[in-house]
């Protein structure tokens, strides 16, 4: 029984090798090389800094950050796990890999909010950029990792621009679905009030959608961490390239050890991110204060005002 395959084959593989070094890489490598710029000038200044920091001034900031927003288990936790690291060796490594992270999610936030909330506002743009996600998060990972190094080289920048590409999709969904699900009524008694679109944007749909927004930088950084040691792969440096030199040398503890750092650092950022999710920030905007009060001492239906 005949296939497609047997009467038409597509040269597909042939199609993309044309398109990327064909066209893509000639005409548009200049402009991706420019555009590393940005991202390296803040690893760099982010790897430096937290590699002069002292190992245990870091430890403090870290053990109060969990224990204002994950709790004294947390704290206690990010003590022992980072005291482990250093003494293994791996401290170095681990704030490479740190402020990778950081420039990654960093970047993905300034991105990917922006991204979420114009989706929010736009039913023609939400269906325009939800395909291109889809496809951000289908592909797998590795295959990232050729037309990046064609493009923008090998390196540590190489790495977060794939890592980038890889870990937005979450912010971009969920900063999407959070501003979509801020109350219909309280969007109609802002503009009652005279709200510009921008006054009830910061002032109450963001404030309303931040834990949806927090958890979706929280998953953002967690798929952010695991492409950071895939990364190392194209010359990411960290606890990753640590993982990855064991494995090619079979050596089990050294891959073991730059495993373990990981599965450290990857704890501690998830319940401190996910503690900032569930405790907020501080008080409510002036906006959301006025519509509390509001609602509070808006008369029920069918009964007199409570007040």
């Amino acid at each position: 029984m005949l296939s497609p395959a047997d009467l038409v084959t597509i040269p597909f593989d042939d199609w993309m090798n044309g398109f990327v070094r064909g066209w893509l890489v000639p005409n548009f490598r200049p402009f991706f090389r420019a555009a590393q710029v940005p991202i390296s000038t803040v690893l760099n200044m982010l790897n430096a800094f937290m590699l002069w920091v002292p190992m245990m001034a870091s430890t403090l900031a870290f053990a109060l950050a969990a224990w204002r927003w994950a709790g004294k288990g947390t704290a206690i936790f990010t003590v022992l796990g980072f005291a482990f690291i250093d003494m293994i060796g791996y401290w170095p490594e681990t704030m490479t890999t740190l402020a990778m992270i950081v420039t990654s999610v960093l970047f993905c936030a300034v991105i990917g909010i922006p991204l979420g909330i114009l989706a929010a506002r736009s039913d023609l743009a939400w269906r325009a950029i939800r395909p291109v996600l889809d496809i951000m998060q289908t592909i797998p990972s590795f295959v990232y990792l050729v037309p990046i190094v064609m493009l923008f080289g090998v390196g540590m920048t190489p790495g977060i621009i794939a890592t980038i590409i890889f870990a937005i999709p979450p912010i971009v969904r969920l900063t999407n679905l959070g501003i979509r699900g801020v109350r219909h009524d309280l969007i109609e008694a802002a503009q009652s009030f005279g709200s510009t679109r921008w006054q009830m944007l910061w002032d109450l749909q963001l404030p309303l959608a931040m834990r949806t927004i927090l958890a979706g930088l929280n998953q953002t950084l967690m798929l952010a961490l695991s492409m950071v040691v895939i990364a190392a792969l194209i010359g990411a440096g960290g606890l990753g390239l640590v993982v990855n030199t064991g494995l090619g040398r079979l050596n089990v503890g050294e891959a073991t050890s730059g495993g373990v750092g990981i599965v450290i650092l990857a704890i501690v950022l998830d319940r401190i991110t996910q503690g900032l999710g569930e405790k907020g920030f501080g008080p409510q905007p002036s906006l959301m204060r006025t519509l509390a009060g509001f609602f509070r001492a808006a008369p029920r239906p069918g009964g007199a005002n409570p007040g």
